[in-house]
């Protein structure tokens, strides 16, 4: 039984890899030529995709993990289970690990609790986080009295 939950997790976090791969595709960075997408699993299933997006003035751009939040956001979706993260130059195969930035996690913690996971792939090996993890004592809206979570 936990061998057979496990075999279908490892196929599901190798499809969501696979949809972050093809959101990378599309990604918009000509300053950096740094592409990124992201697949974010939701607790029902639905997986929305996003990739990073540049602007001239620098912060105005999205990373491809908040695109990915706030399409799902927008939607109404609240409850999240992983998303996958894959990054490099474009054009190219994905090289090197590519993890969250800061403000990403910070916006991962907002909607997800500790156990949320971030799978990463260099294209070869494949790693994966929880968010406690990758945000040690963070701050999030139980801090504020604001469980909506």
């Amino acid at each position: 039984m936990e061998r057979a939950k496990k075999d279908g997790m490892e196929g599901l976090y190798q499809a969501l890899l696979q949809r972050a791969l093809e959101a990378r595709e599309k990604a918009y960075c000509p300053y950096s030529g740094f592409a990124v997408g992201a697949a974010l699993l939701c607790k029902d299933g639905t997986v929305y995709s996003g990739c990073n997006i540049e602007n001239a003035a620098a912060s105005p751009g999205c990373c491809a993990e908040r695109t990915a939040f706030f399409r799902a956001v927008g939607d109404g979706k609240r409850g999240f289970l992983a998303i996958a993260v894959v990054g490099g130059p474009a054009g190219e195969a994905p090289k090197e690990f590519c993890p969250p930035c800061g403000v990403c996690r910070q916006v991962m913690r907002e909607f997800c609790g500790p156990d949320f996971e971030i799978l990463l792939t260099d294209g070869t090996e494949r790693k994966r986080y929880t968010l406690e993890e990758l945000l040690p004592m963070s701050f999030g809206p139980e801090q504020l009295n604001n469980e909506k979570r």
